[in-house]
């Protein structure tokens, strides 16, 4: 099939079936198509799967090749948080990496808090982040929102033009960090005493150290914003600051209420939303739940509630510092394992969903957060749900009713119960973790800022606007409870429109393709990686897990590069000339994956136009091609056995690199070019 060197050159066909499977005795139509640079984006997985864009599979090679340093400012270089991610991100990424297709994903998340603990803000290099600023790292895909950001000022000057943001939460400081980069004066106002939002009240401290979060928080704030704490604002605050001189306000206040149940007995003593016992907990505040504690929901917050329960008790006994009753948590199976560290001894998990259904455990993260709360004494009632709580004042008891279904025909949530099925369970207190709401109270109607139905602030989903002009939200409180990397994903999504609306439009992106063609003889990926396993990292034994000590330790360096081999390098990609081609086959023949295959050209199914556009070759006085070689994208391990054969060159490796240019319009005053 062509594909030709040059302008064309990134013309193989890519087909939509499974390549192992064709057996030209009984000669299938292969549906195929001819990749674009969308298609080789796309090819990054990681990345695509990254809410932020994150080049995963460009630092987890650099860790692998022994390039910590570049490894950490890759990571780094989209994310403010990123050492706040490398210990408690739900790691998407890993749900798509194309490693997991074949075995296990590359433990993505864990490599970053490897590279993390050696420069981040933990380090005992925490400035290695600012080279960020004037320089970037070459080679693989910087798309629009990675640094460098070009700050022509240490601190905006007076007459740059100010952005309010609500919230200092992730996706407010997020959003905070890209616009003082542009060069607005940026004011975070912020209700409570600390800013982090649910990372700093909402996440246990045995799983995101509360010094890191700070110092992550503080760098960002070292580039001039105004973060003002315990300021909370009143209704009218959005005129209030618009009469300031704000000319945009971001909203990002989060979910801090814990929605209602209705059921008889909710209102007994020992009946807690999650949200309430997880914050009076990361404030200081001992809550006895007593010996017997039951947790309602499936989410991460109900697991770290029942954790930090549990560990809290075990304080008790080992008389741990009194600043470790300030144990952290976030919904369903963090408030588990809370309840464990807090002196409970019988904690259990109630789900409307079976396993299969568990929200937590439909990620690679969520299965070894659920494997440590087994491991730590958590036990799992499925497909059951409240149907009263029993007491005397205070409770003692919980029915549970069979959940014959959670979601309707349509894939809707909508659990349908069978009430003469139902399970009793004695119990001292119950965790209620069945999601959060927004506190809007300070919005009035004359701010014109709509709502949804469900209580959310209503945005456009691609800008982040609202109802109001020049008023913008994201995060929680515009799309409900969310993982920590969406939240920082809309914070920059959020400083990208406000930049654009107060340019007037006038910023644009540019792209640039670089390929690098490795010659088939230096070409090698490090040996024995497709037969290394995933390996969880390390965690520290269960007698030991009390206090504010981390449950996970990470990799050691030697374990990090063997994990980081595991990459499939998708950066790579195996080219294919067919004017050199000679149809020898040994590339199908050496395929370990059985990747490939030769198919008569009148077999292959193909849009129209492409079609067109290679028969028109014909027009031109190349010869028609009689057969397509088709490759399955999704199987490739990149190990350039097909390059290597090749007697001909007609089989490369190249590795694509894309650059995006984001350049700024001229209406702000110290508004950059900002090169990624």
């Amino acid at each position: 099939m062509p594909a030709r060197r040059g302008a064309d050159r990134m013309t193989p066909v890519i087909p939509g079936f499974r390549a192992a499977d064709y057996c030209p005795d009984v000669p299938p139509t292969v549906h195929v198509r001819l990749p674009d640079l969308k298609h080789w984006k796309d090819q990054v997985k990681c990345q695509t799967g990254c809410p932020v864009h994150t080049d995963a599979g460009r630092y987890v090679q650099l860790i692998a090749d022994g390039r910590d340093e570049e490894a950490y400012l890759v990571a780094r270089a989209p994310n403010p948080f990123a050492s706040v991610c490398g210990r408690v991100c739900a790691a998407p990424c890993e749900d798509a990496c194309r490693r997991g297709a074949i075995d296990a994903p590359v433990s993505i998340r864990a490599l970053k808090r490897y590279v993390t603990e050696q420069y981040g803000v933990e380090s005992m290099k925490p400035d290695t982040q600012n080279s960020l600023r004037a320089t970037a790292v070459p080679g693989g895909y910087r798309l629009a929102g990675h640094a460098p950001l070009t700050l022509p000022h240490a601190v905006p000057p007076t007459g740059a033009r100010r952005v309010a943001v609500i919230g200092a939460g992730p996706a407010g400081m997020s959003a905070a960090h890209d616009l003082a980069s542009f060069g607005y004066r940026v004011t975070v106002f912020e209700a409570a005493l600390e800013p982090g939002g649910m990372m700093r009240y909402g996440i246990p401290e045995y799983r995101l150290p509360r010094t890191l979060l700070r110092a992550e928080v503080d760098k960002i704030v070292s580039l001039g914003v105004d973060l003002r704490l315990n300021t909370p604002l009143g209704p009218g605050a959005l005129a209030d600051l618009t009469s300031q001189g704000f000319e945009a306000v971001f909203i990002s206040v989060g979910v801090s209420r814990g929605r209602d149940l209705t059921a008889p007995g909710v209102e007994l003593d020992g009946v807690i939303k999650a949200v309430d016992y997880l914050l009076n907990v990361n404030r200081g505040y001992r809550t006895d739940l007593g010996r017997r504690v039951v947790v309602i929901g499936g989410g991460f917050v109900a697991f770290d509630a029942a954790r930090t329960a549990l560990r809290i008790g075990r304080d008790d006994e080992a008389a741990v510092l009194a600043g470790e009753a300030d144990a952290r948590a976030k919904e369903a199976m963090d408030s588990a394992r809370a309840a464990l560290r807090g002196g409970a001894s019988d904690v259990t998990i109630v789900s409307l969903e079976d396993l299969s259904e568990m929200p937590v455990l439909r990620t690679t993260q969520g299965h070894e957060e659920f494997e440590e709360a087994k491991r730590e004494g958590v036990r799992f009632v499925t497909r059951r749900g409240p149907r009263a709580f029993l007491g005397d004042g205070r409770l003692s008891a919980i029915e549970l009713r069979a959940v014959t279904s959670v979601f309707d025909d349509n894939g809707r949530f909508a659990p349908s119960y069978n009430d003469e099925d139902i399970l009793r369970i004695e119990a001292d207190s119950c965790v209620l973790a069945i999601g959060q709401k927004a506190d809007l109270e300070f919005l009035v109607p004359s701010d014109g800022v709509d709502l949804t139905p469900g209580g959310t602030i209503k945005v456009d989903p691609r800008t982040l606007a609202t109802s109001a002009p020049g008023i913008f939200a994201g995060g929680d409180v515009a799309f409900g409870p969310r993982n920590l990397i969406e939240a920082v994903a809309n914070g920059k999504r959020a400083a990208e429109s406000i930049h654009e609306f107060l340019t007037r439009g006038r910023a644009r992106i540019e792209s640039h393709l670089e390929i690098e063609e490795i010659p088939a003889n230096l070409y090698r990926m490090i040996a024995g990686f497709e037969t290394v396993d995933r390996e969880a990292p390390p965690t520290l034994d269960l007698g030991r897990r009390t206090g504010i000590a981390e449950v996970e330790t990470g990799y050691a360096a030697h374990a990090a590069r063997q994990q980081a081999a595991r990459c499939l390098v998708c950066h790579v990609q195996t080219i294919y000339d067919p004017e050199q081609c000679v149809l020898c086959n040994r590339c199908v023949d050496v395929c370990p994956e059985y990747c490939l295959a030769f198919v008569p050209f009148d077999q292959v199914e193909m849009p129209a136009d492409e079609r067109a556009a290679i028969q028109s070759q014909a027009a031109d006085g190349t010869a028609f091609p009689l057969a397509a070689l088709v490759k399955d994208d999704d199987r490739c391990i990149r190990c350039g056995l097909c390059a290597i054969r090749c007697p001909t060159g007609a089989m490369t490796m190249e590795k694509f690199s894309i650059t995006e240019r984001w350049t700024s319009g001229d209406a702000a005053p110290a508004a950059t070019e900002k090169t990624v």
